[in-house]
């Protein structure tokens, strides 16, 4: 029973996520950031089921981008 709760409570607290706009969202200038903030945005059209998929995929993104050396680092 208090998995269901839970899982109430997140629905509701996602609910109010819908109302924010995609053009709300600030951009980092960074392309792989960019593209995980997108796909995470587009969630709320989604299943829940398939987000556990997209936020795995995006923390490993941006772990790549955190990994990858700055474009003005010298090699």
């Amino acid at each position: 029973m208090d998995e269901r709760r839970d899982l109430d409570v997140l629905d509701d607290r996602a609910d109010g996520l819908d109302d924010v706009e995609s053009s709300a969202i600030e951009r980092t200038g960074v392309a792989a950031v960019d593209a995980v903030v997108d796909a995470v945005a587009e969630l709320g059209d989604q299943p829940l089921e398939s987000h556990l998929a997209v936020f795995e995929a995006a923390h490993e993104q941006l772990r790549r981008a955190l990994d990858a050396r700055p474009v003005d680092e010298p090699a």
